[in-house]
């Protein structure tokens, strides 16, 4: 950016990078963003509206389709326009399909037919395809030719004369060979990576990450090419489902818009749920107290240990679920590993159970021992109570949260949906139960 934002909003700096425009009206009101917006030239407007760190998509899109700004909508990859399209009121999205050339109608159209989360959803259709019988030198002059909408060139696609793919060549491949060999020549042999339209956007992420792809082509049941999906979606996308995920496993629906442009009733309902959820949840956890009330009278000592046994349990399981919901994630571990995991987390979990327990233990003959605190003459048998409740617990709380993550994904839910607040209340209530039970069956006879 050349000049520093004015404080008068109506007045529009020079922009020399879309990042400085994008940040600049990020930083507006809306209003304010629209006005601004309205007053960059077509080029950049653009540029603008294509940019995946646009916080004002819609406002901005809902702007120019009320201008009837038919040329900045045609100027858009198909893709992204599809993407901003998506998300419209339905009487904006089809004044806006109205504005576009039938061309362009079509494939928006068809792009915004495929569900949510598929690669059909963030393809592009704009992509170069030639027959295998072309030189490089066509090839190279195909492209450098004024006036056709190729988009990004990271490959081209090579297919016969049905339109069938056989093979992909690097433009890095192109511009290094020599000019009068037939593209055919080039060919390695090796069969093309591909995908198709209705698969899951996650399946073509590990694809691209593990070909190390800056492009993966899209075929239909013929093999024929419809579109592309390039690593910059790839990324977008990536950023997009990291900040869901963000939220609900921090007990919460996703915004889907910047914190603080949030309604506060939007932000109740958002949160409100969950929160209602877990405090039912943690409800269970009281009912427990009352049903071993009787225990606790006899030895109020086991009180004090309540939160370390409840913390301990929480934080084992919270850190089994993150390190599966990554896993699951990155393709790590699949749903038929279940058992896998099962039996590396349990003798995992009973070695991190006694460790602690042996901390709480040292810690009771610590204290009893300089005189910091008297737990009475049976202290030995209540450091051995919290050991073996903290070994049990833990085992417990790792088990609930390497578990659930595969529960909900194998029933058709996200993950992520097992937040840690879950999967600590779960603890909260079932730990308690341990708790006690090993008091029970351990000072029966003594303090209780």
């Amino acid at each position: 950016m050349t000049l520093p934002a004015p404080s008068d909003p109506a007045c529009t700096p020079v922009f020399l990078h879309v990042a400085d425009a994008v940040v600049h009206l990020n930083a507006l009101p809306r209003d304010a963003a629209v006005a601004q917006a309205r007053q960059l030239d077509r080029a950049m407007l653009i540029k603008v509206l294509q940019s995946a760190e646009l916080r004002r998509s819609v406002p901005l899109v809902s702007a120019i389709v009320q201008d009837g700004a038919a040329d900045v909508l045609e100027g858009m990859d198909d893709d992204r326009l599809a993407d901003r399209l998506a998300r419209l009121p339905a009487h904006e999205r089809t004044a806006a399909l109205r504005l576009l050339q039938p061309a362009t109608r079509a494939s928006v159209q068809r792009l915004m037919d495929y569900p949510e989360g598929t690669a059909g959803r963030i393809m592009t259709t704009r992509f170069v395809q030639v027959p295998p019988d072309w030189s490089v030198a066509q090839a190279l002059s195909y492209l450098r030719q004024p006036g056709h909408r190729h988009g990004t060139v990271y490959s081209i696609y090579v297919a016969d004369a049905d339109g069938r793919l056989r093979f992909v060549l690097s433009l890095r491949e192109l511009v290094s060979a020599d000019p009068a060999q037939p593209l055919a020549a080039l060919w390695s042999g090796a069969a093309p990576i591909t995908t198709h339209a209705l698969a899951d956007r996650e399946d073509v992420t590990r694809l691209i990450r593990l070909y190390d792809f800056l492009a993966l082509p899209v075929v239909d049941e013929e093999q024929r090419v419809i579109g592309i999906v390039t690593v910059d979606d790839v990324i977008d996308t990536l950023m997009e489902e990291a900040q869901e995920d963000m939220n609900r496993f921090g007990g919460a629906e996703h915004m889907g818009a910047p914190y603080l442009e949030v309604g506060f009733f939007a932000m109740l309902r958002k949160r409100g749920g969950w929160l209602a959820i877990l405090f039912l949840g943690e409800m269970l956890t009281a009912s427990a107290m009352q049903h071993y009330e009787m225990a606790l009278e006899k030895a109020v000592v086991l009180a004090m240990f309540i939160p370390l046994i409840m913390s301990s349990g929480g934080n084992s399981g919270s850190q089994a679920t993150s390190l599966l919901i990554r896993g699951l994630a990155l393709g790590e571990v699949r749903l038929r590993d279940w058992w896998r995991v099962l039996v590396r987390e349990l003798p995992t979990s009973v070695v991190l159970g006694a460790g602690l327990g042996a901390i709480g233990f040292a810690r009771i003959l610590l204290w009893q021992h300089l005189g910091l605190y008297d737990y009475g003459e049976h202290h030995l048998l209540i450091a051995f109570t919290i050991w073996a409740s903290l070994v049990g617990i833990v085992c417990f709380g790792s088990t609930i949260g390497s578990m659930l993550p595969f529960v909900l994904q194998r029933i058709g839910l996200d993950p992520a949906s097992a937040s840690a607040p879950l999967v600590a209340t779960l603890v909260d209530v079932l730990g308690l139960v341990i708790y006690f039970s090993v008091a029970a069956l351990l000072l029966s006879g003594t303090l209780l």
